[in-house]
Formats: C-alpha cells, sequence, structure tokens
C-alpha cells in the first residue's frame, strides 16, 4: 500500500509560504514578510447554478457591472451561466485582459446570496484586510505579475492563469499595519479626488466657455469698445442668408475612395472642431475628381449628415496639402467681399448655428440630414469686413487662452492618476510613514494564518 503523505509542520508551511530573498520583488521593512498568494487564500472553490432556481434573486458581481461599482440585483432565470459562490470582504481579481486593472472587494449591498463571475480569481482571508488586499492587487508591482503569464490571443481574449496567480509574491505586514496602510491610501486618494473633481468640471466647462466668447463675438459686444475707436456704427451690422453671401453649395464626390492615391479626399470624420483632422485619411488618384472638387484653402465644408448631435459640424480647409471632399460634405463657395471664411466657419459652428440644425434636419434610420437648400436659407449677422477680421482675430486669441487652460486642466488630470499610483507604489514598500517597527513582525500573523489551513 502507498504510504500516506506525512503532513507539513507548521515550520515546513511556513517555509512554503515564504518567498526567497532571491525573488522578493523589492524591500521591505523588516518586520514585513513576502508570502504566496495561494498560500494564504482560504477560497474553496464553489459552483452555483442559478437557472436552477428561476424565481431566486441573487447579488450578482459581474464583470461588466464593476464599472458602476455596484452589482446586479438579478432573477436566477436571467443568469445563463453557472457562477462561484462569494462571501463579503472577498477580494475579486479579473483574470480576463488583465492589461485593465479591475479589482472589487465583495460588498453586500441586499440580504441576497451572492455570486460573482467565473472571470474573477477569488481570494479569501480573514487574517488579511480585504482593502489592504484589494488596493495591493491594484499596484504597479501586482500588474506586472498579472500580465506576466497570460494565455490567449491578444486584447479581450487574453486571461491572466489563476495557477501562476496563485504564486506571486504579497507584502504581508502586520495586521494593524495594514489598517494603517488603508486609512493613509483613502485620506490621500480623497484628497485627490475632491482635486480631480474640480479639476473635471474647468474641464467640461470648456464647451461652455466656447460658446459664451462666441455669442458675444456674434452679438456685437466682443467689438463694442473696436467700433467706438474705429468710429464704426453699431447701426453697420446687417443680416444675411448663406444663399445670398455664397455663389454656389457644393456637394462632394460620390466615388468611392481608397487607402492610397495622389489626392486626399476628406471624409465627414475629419471636421473636429472647425479644422481638418488629417488623421485617418482616405485617397483617390481620379483625374476627373481631383480636377472637380479640388480644394483651395480658405474654402469652408459643411458636414450634411451624422448623427443628430453631430450633424452641422464645419471645418475651414487651409491648404495643409492638396485635398478633394466626400459627398457627405458641402463646399460653401462665399464671396470674399461679403464674408471672411474665418468669420463663416466660427458662426456657423456656434450655438445659434446647431439650433437651427436641430430644427430644420430631416432624421432617417440613424442618421440625420440637412441638404443644401436649407443651408441656404439660414440667416447670419455679418458686420464690416474690418470687424470681421477683428472679431476672428479676438476669438482666435481668446480660444487659443481656453485651449491652454484645458491643457493644463488635462495634464493635471493625468498627474493626479500618476500621483495615484506613486501612493500605492509607497504604500507597499512601507513608505507611507504609517510602518511601526517595535511592533511584532508579520510571522506572528502569518503563523496563524497557516495554522487554520
Amino acid at each position: 500500500m502507498p504510504k500516506k503523505k506525512t503532513a507539513l509542520t507548521i515550520e515546513e508551511r511556513l517555509q512554503q509560504a515564504l518567498v526567497p530573498a532571491e525573488e522578493q520583488p523589492y524591500e521591505v521593512p523588516e518586520n514585513w514578510v513576502w508570502v504566496r498568494l495561494g498560500e494564504v487564500n482560504k477560497y474553496v472553490s464553489k459552483s452555483v447554478n442559478p437557472i436552477s432556481e428561476p424565481d431566486k434573486i441573487f447579488e450578482l458581481y459581474s464583470v461588466p457591472s464593476m464599472a458602476d461599482d455596484y452589482p446586479e440585483i438579478i432573477a436566477g432565470s436571467d443568469i445563463g451561466s453557472s457562477k462561484q459562490s462569494v462571501c463579503k470582504e472577498d477580494v475579486l481579481l479579473c483574470k480576463i485582459n488583465p492589461r485593465i486593472n479591475r479589482v472589487w472587494k465583495v460588498s453586500q449591498f441586499t440580504d441576497n446570496e451572492l455570486i460573482a463571475s467565473s472571470e474573477w480569481i477569488i481570494i479569501r482571508n480573514n487574517h488579511i484586510n480585504a482593502n489592504y488586499l484589494m488596493y495591493c492587487f491594484q499596484s504597479k508591482y501586482f500588474r506586472e505579475f498579472m500580465l506576466s503569464n497570460v494565455s490567449g490571443v491578444g486584447g479581450s481574449l487574453m486571461r491572466a492563469q489563476p495557477k501562476y496567480v496563485q504564486t506571486y509574491p504579497i507584502p504581508l505586514p502586520p495586521l494593524s499595519e495594514q489598517q494603517r496602510i488603508v486609512e493613509r491610501i483613502e485620506e490621500l486618494f480623497a484628497k485627490l479626488d475632491e482635486t480631480k473633481e474640480r479639476l473635471q468640471e474647468v474641464a467640461d466647462s470648456f464647451a461652455v466657455r466656447k460658446a459664451a466668447i462666441l455669442h458675444k463675438a456674434f452679438t456685437g459686444e466682443l467689438t463694442k469698445q473696436w467700433r467706438r475707436e474705429n468710429g464704426v456704427s453699431d447701426e453697420s451690422w446687417e443680416e444675411k442668408t448663406i444663399g445670398e453671401i455664397c455663389s454656389s453649395l457644393k456637394y462632394g464626390t460620390s466615388k468611392k475612395s481608397s487607402d492610397d492615391g495622389e489626392v486626399v479626399v476628406l471624409r465627414m470624420g475629419n471636421l473636429q472642431n472647425g479644422e481638418i483632422d488629417w488623421s485617418n485619411l482616405a485617397y483617390t488618384s481620379d483625374e476627373e475628381d481631383i480636377k472637380k472638387y479640388l480644394l483651395k484653402s480658405g474654402d469652408v465644408l459643411f458636414n450634411r449628415t451624422n448623427s443628430p448631435e453631430l450633424v452641422g459640424k464645419t471645418s475651414i480647409y487651409r491648404g495643409e496639402m492638396p485635398a478633394i471632399y466626400a459627398g457627405y460634405l458641402i463646399k460653401l463657395d462665399y464671396e470674399k467681399n461679403i464674408v471672411v471664411g474665418d468669420y463663416l466657419n466660427y458662426y456657423l459652428n456656434s450655438s445659434k448655428a446647431k439650433e437651427y440644425y436641430m430644427q430644420v434636419k430631416t432624421d432617417g434610420v440613424s442618421q440625420s440630414n440637412i441638404n443644401a437648400k436649407k443651408i441656404g436659407e439660414f440667416e447670419i449677422p455679418l458686420p464690416t469686413l474690418p470687424e470681421q477680421h477683428e472679431i476672428v482675430r479676438l476669438i482666435d486669441d481668446l480660444l487659443a487662452r481656453e485651449r491652454s487652460a484645458q491643457q493644463a486642466t488635462e495634464q493635471a488630470l493625468a498627474s493626479i492618476d500618476l500621483m495615484k499610483k506613486s501612493i500605492l507604489a509607497r504604500a507597499f514598500r512601507g513608505e507611507l510613514g504609517t510602518n511601526k517597527a517595535s511592533e511584532a513582525s508579520a510571522l506572528e500573523l502569518l503563523k496563524q494564518v497557516l495554522a487554520e489551513n
């Protein structure tokens, strides 16, 4: 008969759980230890088949619901596959597409049975602070381990392999230090989140501030002082329709473009924020089309069809490279002795213009459309040409300042995410100023954990 395996002593189990010095990712305080995750994970897999209890309501921790930080409260009949049984304080580590940093803690929001998707690796240990583990799994060093052993073909089809994840090292401080680390992280994160919220409000208000600038420009407020200084009457403004200031409103080519060719074919996606976006280009070598639709510097293009919120986007072509335009766009051949191209472009992107587009557009199955006739009927206020030039100059200057402020805000927002990563990196090195060297070594905690296995 084969001999029964002799149970390991606590010392043998301790040596099995501890990570050798040469395999430790970095140094930690002397009263901390490095342990292998699987040696302290007490979770025992238990499958649940919700469809067998169709009327029962479950609290389901699915991967998509993590985005809302709230589980699905759902009937068994609406759950199409087996799940894992979980408990409050379990830590969920997503194995699908590990490039996305998804770690979640089971919180138990209801009295319903707790279950989780099979895409989670579940970590459980009542002697280790769940929030400590959650933050640890989000830190840079651990995410690098998560990406070190994956299977699949790439992207969302990549998965971390649980058998390897269980071997990854985690730094284990004394239990009281775990709590202090969590409190310090949450204190620092709360301050950063407050700052981020204020910055995001500033970033989100850019469109509002731009609309306000354009409103002042086209009501004459922006150049009120200029008119006084130049002896121009407030009554010098007049209303003209697009049809009156344009010799033609010309649709673009209906021929297909390709990935290569002699000349760029601008499409509706290339009209962005009043300018031409020169990324994601299409091309043509059709000589007839090039001759017929070739753009001149200063030409204004109008996007006549798109989703309701995007129809009517207008941009000005500045001659960056030879280009023609596709059939979903209309070129406005404006009279240069009546209107300045940039003035026209700015006005067609104003909130007043967008209100008009919403009123006159026709809706199809998935897109709205504005035809040349409707564009031609739109009235715009026209000051003298010198005042138009001054308005454009002021708008350019004010929007440049706004863009600079917005860029600085976006950089500040990005720096907050970097600061959070830095805080986590320092936390799990014992560098947040919370560690007490006089406390008993985490070896004692580890022995207690292993004794219950």
